[in-house]
């Protein structure tokens, strides 16, 4: 394939999950499974030549049912504004934001501190991107468009997913349709140095299980923070950029699809209800791959009204609203979304002691267990522990 991100033709498959849903197609409950649901492939390709780890292809049509943004997307959001802030990278008044189709704005909070639209056809002081140019398939025109929105003393901020994350937690189904670019703070180097941008400086947040929000100047600048060099020098230690790094996700991938497989077997086997919350777009890969239907897993809960009353694609699984969830009282509760626990733990007292969390256990290269192993809680299991309910 053609690289998205520098058009070179110098690309290597690094991880195949072969077909399976869209990503964001959610049919209705009472609705056939037709085996036509799972016939999209998926895969990701990683170049050569700039480094950009990216979707290899996508045949399917974008839906995207609007999801309730999370407290932990909010309470990251209004955290990454007060960095940047205290860091001297909020001046000017005028603020455009490129925004995500999951939804979620940063808005609000630079209006607060009096930014405002610019003009129309003007760039502006700041420039927002917060998990938004991972969905556009054509990254050069992405960063060309965001650089030009940017005003020549002015600062474009981009948050992502880190490759290097989604690496060494083993982070597989962060692969799903809809989102072409996977992004390593080397390959963004490059991307923003072909648009005449240089890398000021850098943040990291636990999101995800690590995200980094970067501020990037027009021109070649002498000024690149500590914080910057120090991301570069990981991802070149852990080899962010080589096939072979990326391809330890195959493993990942693998691994997790039969042990899930393997773990609600068995919790059938002895009865267990077992019901998950949060239908979530990683979770589609792994539930199709699994196997899993409704005998195993009685339904999914999620908050967002556009998926109640839908089910998972490519299985039989329903989506059910949270007070239903309530009402079923389940043996056990899979969280697909491991960010979401303080949330979910907050709002339903009576799952307590009920929550099993479905978090990668740092399956790739060089992974280190304290960033996985430290994020445990009283009341929860690792999924990938399988504990015995």
């Amino acid at each position: 394939m053609i690289c998205r991100g520098c058009a070179s033709s110098d690309t290597v498959r690094v991880l195949d999950l072969g077909r399976t849903p869209a990503a964001d197609y959610f049919p209705p409950h009472r609705s056939i499974v037709d085996p036509a649901e799972s016939a999209h492939p998926l895969a990701m390709e990683l170049c050569r030549r700039c480094g950009l780890a990216q979707l290899a292809g996508d045949d399917t049509t974008p839906e995207e049912p609007r999801g309730v943004e999370p407290q932990a997307l909010r309470d990251q959001a209004a955290a990454a504004v007060e960095a940047v802030a205290e860091s001297g990278f909020l001046n000017g008044d005028s603020v455009i934001e490129f925004g995500s189709p999951h939804g979620g704005s940063w808005l609000p909070l630079l209006g607060e501190r009096g930014f405002r639209p610019p003009l129309p056809g003007h760039p502006a002081s700041v420039v927002l991107d917060c998990f938004g140019a991972m969905h556009e398939p054509d990254q050069q025109a992405v960063f060309r468009e965001r650089a030009c929105a940017t005003h020549v003393d002015g600062v474009l901020l981009i948050q992502f997913h880190s490759l290097a994350a989604i690496v060494t937690h083993g982070q597989w189904n962060a692969l799903r349709h809809g989102h072409c670019a996977y992004y390593s703070l080397t390959a963004l180097q490059q991307m923003l140095t072909d648009v005449g941008m240089s890398l000021s400086y850098a943040w990291e947040f636990d999101l995800y299980g690590g995200t980094v929000l970067v501020a990037a100047r027009h021109g070649v600048r002498s000024d690149t923070s500590h914080t910057v060099r120090r991301i570069l020098a990981a991802e070149h230690a852990l080899g962010v950029c080589e096939p072979r790094t990326i391809r330890h996700l195959q493993q990942a991938a693998d691994g997790h699809v039969s042990s899930l497989r393997t773990w609600l077997a068995t919790m059938a086997g002895r009865g267990k209800r077992v019901y998950a919350y949060g239908a979530a777009s990683r979770a589609v890969a792994l539930f199709s791959r699994a196997g899993v239907d409704h005998r195993v897993l009685c339904a999914v809960a999620d908050a967002s009204r556009a998926k109640q009353g839908r089910r998972m694609p490519g299985t039989d699984v329903p989506i059910i609203s949270p007070a239903q969830l309530l009402a079923d009282d389940p043996d056990v509760v899979l969280l697909t979304v491991a960010d979401l626990l303080p949330e979910v733990q907050s709002q339903f007292p009576g799952l307590t002691g009920k929550w099993v969390v479905d978090i990668a256990d740092g399956d790739g290269p060089n992974a280190d267990p304290a960033l996985t192993h430290g994020r445990q809680q009283p009341g929860w299991n690792k999924l990938r522990t399988y504990p015995a309910v």
